[in-house]
Parts: structure tokens; C-alpha cells; sequence
């Protein structure tokens, strides 16, 4: 297996420090805020790199943490009137409902950093007692100029970093890139002693540092992969490094560092002042949480992902055939766990390839296509990806169709004075008849015939069934609620 290492900035193949086992560390979610699209695309990438470890036979001890104090929640403290641990609490529950909702498996540990304040105030007194830090009139500062290979997770020297740095106004560090260990308390700010420097809060950094050293690392001999996505390279995990390794007794801290790429929405970076930020539990009430999967496993984790409406209409399509194929494949007699020599093959070297979910996606397109794997196999690799079947794919999409469902059909087809679609459906079984008025409206899209589109969009409709558009075509669902 290989994987993409930040570190090296290369692909390398992945070995464990430890035979048998893999330590990971993926920084999490700060919960001052509603959770977005771009947070779970980083979230759901590790998960499917954890199962897919697992299935190789590593034992895996995933460590996802959540920074339950910092600036922006203390800041949305103070504009509500809200108790921060109240905003964090709120926020927290329902990222973690939208991560049930896609499948993301339980975490090993979930350190809260307000748990780990012991182990934070203990690695910044070693790193005083080091000179590695000092202390300021507002707080404790770690002296980058101690740790030579500053900059390089994010490739970036010193220099060009310094040009692009500054010292805010109540900060007193002695270099711009010094970075806050502890911070003073301030009035009204939630505060921890500490002794003998003075009470305050943790920075950032330091928070991520300690907790996967007391949880992954306590012998400081480094664990396996530390990951995060993209935009977490500096200053985030280039400051960890700098505050971790120089307590370790066998640098790197983690062996091998694995970012996600970012997330566009609608060709633009994310953002309420764009007018294109919509919450998580949203989009997720809009669209099937296993299609939003599916979309995010057609792109490389590494590359910039955009999402858009048509794209995950197109993700629904594909999982779709997916699912039809799940329905038509014949179980195993005995109820054992029947392997694929080919699908098994195939799935294996797509993801040992630095995990390409896209190739995997390809390889059970093919395979379906031409042989029929056992609906456990096709369930095993689906459940590596985190699309794990339920009861209601075996079910037929017309299976709640109303009995007099063809019946309903023409009768909205001819008040829609659309003949070719009246016809086209005599005889039909009620899927049938769905695929062939979906199959017609597309003809009339690709011929920018929008009247007909719309009329044969709006007799579905009618009937219970719900249409939704790409540009590789169109996908339709039985609606929640049917006349």
C-alpha cells in the first residue's frame, strides 16, 4: 500500500512503526460554528482509509479530537451571551449526527482539549525548561528561531515566512512567527491555573500536540499518520512539529502526514459573505447522505473537489446502478463470506494506490457490468467504502408505487398532450414506465426542448416520483410521501 506523505512530498509505500498496527491522528472538528460540506469531505476520506487499513489486518487506533476551546467560540460567547460550552456542546451534536448520517465509523478517542489540560501545561513546562519557550506578559510563546526545520511540512523557509508574518498589537512576542503556547486569562475568558506562570487557556497548537502524545505517543518515539486537510499545513501542523519533536526521543512525531484536498462549492471557495455556505445537517436533509458519499469517493482525495448540484445529481445516478446491481446479485447458499478472485484483486490495487476511490468506483462499475459477485462480496467492498447496503436497497424502487400507478401515469401524460410518452409506456411495468419517460426527457433536455422537459418533470411529479438532473443524466426516486 502507498500513500501520499506531505512530509517527504512523495508517494511512498506505508509501513507501520509498530508490525501489525497503525496510530492515527486526524485533527477535528472546532465546534464554534455549524459544521459544512468541506469539513466532511477531510472526515470521510479517513474513514474510508481506516476501514480499508483494517481490511489489510492492521489494528487500527484512530484518534479524532475536538478543540472545545479556542478564539472563535469564546468570541461567539460574547456576541450571543451564550455560554461557550453550551455553543460548543450544540454544534458538536450535530456534526456528530451528519457523521452518523454518512457512515463515518465511531472514533477509538475523542479527546476533548479542556480534558487534556494536565498534559497541555506539562509539555509547555518542558518546553521553558528547553528554552524552547518563553514567557510574555500575556502568555507563554514558543521561540521558533530554537527548531532548525521550521517550515518544512509546508516547504516554505523561514525567511519568505517571516515576510508574511506580523505581531498583533496585544501580543508580546520576540519574533512575528513565535507562536502562543498559554494565554493569559482575560476578563470574562474561561481560565485554568497553572503554576507558577499564571491562570489562562491553551493555544491551538499545543492542544493537538499533547493529545496525541498522552494518547498515540507517550514514549515520544513518533506513530504513524497524522492527518487533517489541506489548509491545516501551516500554521497548524508546522507548529505542532516544531512543539512536539524537540520533546520526542526519535523524531518525526508522526511518520507519514495525509492531507485532504480542499472543497469548492459552485467553482467558489466556501463562504457566508458568498452567499454559498450552507450548513452540513442541510444538505444532508436534501440529498441522500450516501450519494454525497459516493460523490466525494469519483475524486482523488489530494485534488481540489468541486461540488455542485448537477454532481451530486450524477453521484446519485452512479450509486443507483450500484444498488441495482446489489438488488439483482444473488446471495451466498451457505452463508459464508465468498471471495472474488477478480473484484477482490482489482478493488485491492485501486486503493493500495494512495487510496484512489475513484479507480475503486470504476473497478465495481466494470465488474458488475460483467460478472455477478455474490451480494455479500459486493457488500464487503462496499462496506470498505463506507456505503455500507441496508434493508431498503433489496427493496425495488416501485415497490411503493400505488397499484394504479401506470394508470395515473397516462392520464397525467395525456392532460400534458405529450403522445410519444403516452405510447412509449403501454404495455410497461411500472419501472418500466418510469425509465422510459426519464430516458424521453432526457432526449428533450439534450435537445434544449424545455416545454416538453418540464411537462414530463411535472407527470412524475404528480405520480410520487422525483426527478433529479446532470449533466451524464437524469436520476429519479420514489417520493417520500406518494399520491
Amino acid at each position: 500500500m502507498k500513500l501520499y506523505n506531505t512530509r517527504t512530498r512523495g508517494v511512498e509505500e506505508f509501513a507501520p512503526l509498530r508490525a501489525g498496527e497503525v496510530r492515527i491522528y486526524v485533527c477535528g472538528l472546532t465546534p464554534s460554528a455549524q459544521a459544512h460540506l468541506g469539513h466532511a469531505r477531510s472526515f470521510l476520506f479517513f474513514d474510508v482509509l481506516r476501514r480499508y487499513l483494517a481490511h489489510r489486518g492492521y489494528r487500527v487506533t484512530y484518534v479524532q479530537n475536538v478543540t472545545d476551546i479556542d478564539d472563535r467560540s469564546i468570541n461567539a460567547a460574547r456576541e450571543t451571551g451564550e455560554d461557550y460550552h453550551a455553543i460548543v456542546e450544540r454544534y458538536y451534536a450535530e456534526f456528530k449526527e451528519a457523521m452518523r448520517k454518512l457512515g463515518v465509523a465511531e472514533y477509538d478517542h475523542e479527546p476533548y482539549a479542556t480534558r487534556y489540560i494536565e498534559p497541555i501545561q506539562a509539555m509547555i513546562r518542558e518546553l521553558v525548561a528547553g528554552e524552547h519557550a518563553y514567557v510574555a506578559r500575556d502568555g507563554i510563546y514558543y521561540r521558533v528561531s530554537t527548531f532548525a526545520s521550521y517550515g518544512r511540512l509546508a516547504n516554505r523557509n523561514v525567511d519568505e515566512l517571516e515576510a508574511g508574518a506580523r505581531i498583533e498589537v496585544d501580543e508580546q512576542k520576540e519574533d512575528p512567527l513565535d507562536f502562543a503556547l498559554w494565554k493569559f486569562a482575560k476578563p470574562g475568558e474561561p481560565e485554568w491555573p497553572f503554576e507558577p506562570y499564571g491562570a489562562g487557556r491553551p493555544g491551538w497548537h499545543i492542544e493537538c500536540s499533547a493529545m496525541a502524545r498522552a494518547l498515540l505517543d507517550p514514549a515520544g518515539k513518533g506513530f504513524d499518520i497524522h492527518g487533517g486537510g489541506a489548509d491545516l499545513i501551516f500554521p497548524h501542523h508546522e507548529n505542532e512539529i516544531a512543539q512536539s519533536e524537540p520533546l520526542m526521543a526519535r523524531p518525526p512525531m508522526a511518520n507519514f502526514w495525509v492531507h485532504g484536498g480542499l472543497l469548492l462549492f459552485d467553482n467558489r471557495k466556501m463562504a457566508k459573505s458568498l452567499g454559498n455556505f450552507e450548513p452540513l445537517c442541510d444538505l444532508l436533509a436534501r440529498h441522500d447522505p450516501q450519494a454525497i458519499r459516493w460523490l466525494f469517493l469519483q475524486t482523488g482525495y489530494r485534488k481540489v473537489m468541486n461540488f455542485t448540484e448537477d454532481s451530486i445529481s450524477a453521484a446519485a445516478l452512479g450509486l443507483a446502478r450500484i444498488k441495482a446491481a446489489y438488488r439483482s446479485a444473488a446471495p451466498t447458499t451457505d452463508g459464508e463470506l465468498e471471495g472474488s478472485p477478480e473484484l477482490d484483486a482489482r478493488m485491492e490495487a485501486a486503493l493500495d494506490d494512495d487510496l484512489n476511490t475513484a479507480a475503486a468506483l470504476a473497478v465495481l462499475y466494470d465488474v458488475v457490468s460483467r460478472e455477478a459477485p455474490s451480494r455479500e462480496r459486493l457488500a464487503y467492498w462496499l462496506g470498505v467504502l463506507g456505503v455500507a447496503p441496508d434493508e431498503s436497497w433489496l427493496e425495488e424502487p416501485a415497490a411503493r408505487l400505488a397499484p394504479d400507478f401506470i394508470d395515473r401515469l397516462q392520464r397525467a401524460l395525456r392532460e400534458a398532450r405529450i403522445d410519444a410518452a403516452h405510447e412509449a409506456i403501454e404495455g410497461a411495468t411500472p419501472l418500466e414506465a418510469i425509465e422510459r419517460v426519464v430516458a424521453l426527457r432526457d432526449d428533450a433536455r439534450r435537445a434544449k426542448d424545455w416545454p416538453a422537459s418540464d411537462k414530463l418533470r411535472d407527470a412524475l411529479q404528480r405520480c410520487g416520483i422525483d426527478v433529479k438532473d446532470s449533466k451524464e443524466g437524469s436520476s429519479w426516486s420514489v417520493a417520500a410521501s406518494t399520491p
